[in-house]
């Protein structure tokens, strides 16, 4: 996976399409992200003790890596990434602008 955690992102599929947010957790294994604001579902979520009671809990869940995009610094818009050596490191770069991640 070329994204990371903390990288804003952008929703290029599914119910979320066009909402953009940070990455909060990235599942490699499954190729998942979890994006903060997208992608909410609701649990119900029953009573444990007598006193209390049972209440409907909005909890977001994980996204395809490949339903999201990356957001260029430069132009505010989606972009590709691509990995270019520098000095024997391993830079990530944006595709649109050319600048680095």
């Amino acid at each position: 996976m070329k994204i990371k955690k903390g990288d804003k992102v952008v929703v290029i599929a599914g119910k979320d399409r066009g909402k953009t947010g940070i990455i909060s957790r990235a599942f490699p294994q499954t190729k998942q992200v979890l994006v903060e604001g997208v992608n909410i579902k609701k649990k119900h979520l029953k009573s444990r003790k007598k006193d209390t009671h049972g209440q409907v809990v909005e909890k977001p869940h994980p996204v395809h890596a490949s339903n999201v995009m990356l957001v260029d610094a430069k132009t505010n818009t989606g972009t590709r990434i691509g990995i270019v050596r520098k000095d024997g490191i391993r830079v990530r770069i944006a595709k649109k602008s050319g600048q680095e991640i």
